[in-house]
């Protein structure tokens, strides 16, 4: 893919970053359609609200687990069978499931992770969208420490892959200067519970 020629990593791993790839109109219809959860996750021996809301939707009802949480799949809507479908094109990459998160204002966050969890497989390939607000996406190398500071416009698109997830973490930090809500739509290939390791 032409656009997937700058990687905005210097090292294990690959970062695209694709501006302009959907239309504002297609976030209005998703917020208000999405089975909207917030979970309850324990931390350093603490139990706190998730700080944003979430949904998963997946092919064949396939769950989804992390930090001992378990999401069960809802059924694709045809908005998000649309917006799937849109990054495979841009892509070239196949994705069976979709993470949503809907970050309400400023203060909802995403702390330092990885999309690491079995089911994603060896290298997982993460299509992420945005909607709304301007947020500051950031990695953090997990040897060296070091960071890496990316603005997510809206209608963006925004590819991990190779071993990004092996030697890269990544955040959404809360901020005081944004007040509007941002959507982020998170594709992944999930394999299903038979899938034999390669």
């Amino acid at each position: 893919m032409s656009w997937m020629k700058q990687n905005l990593l210097p090292f294990e791993g690959e970062v695209y970053l694709l501006e302009n790839a959907f239309k504002e109109e297609q976030l209005s219809p998703l917020i208000g359609e999405l089975a909207w959860r917030q979970d309850q996750i324990t931390l350093w021996g603490k139990t706190h609200p998730v700080p944003r809301l979430q949904a998963w939707y997946a092919d064949d009802g396939l769950s989804y687990t992390y930090s001992k949480i378990v999401m069960e799949a809802g059924p694709w809507n045809e908005k998000l069978l649309e917006i799937k479908n849109e990054v495979i094109t841009l892509t070239g990459h196949h994705f069976n499931s979709v993470l949503c998160n809907l970050y309400r204002s400023g203060a909802d966050k995403n702390g330092w992770h990885r999309d690491n969890e079995p089911e994603l497989g060896v290298n997982p390939v993460i299509a992420s969208v945005s909607f709304g607000a301007v947020r500051k996406f950031s990695l953090r190398h997990r040897t060296t420490k070091r960071k890496i500071d990316i603005e997510l416009p809206s209608c963006s698109l925004l590819l991990m892959r190779g071993e990004s997830q092996h030697a890269w973490e990544h955040q959404l930090a809360a901020t005081k200067k944004v007040i509007s809500s941002r959507l982020n739509l998170t594709f992944r290939y999930r394999k299903s519970d038979d899938t034999p390791e390669l």
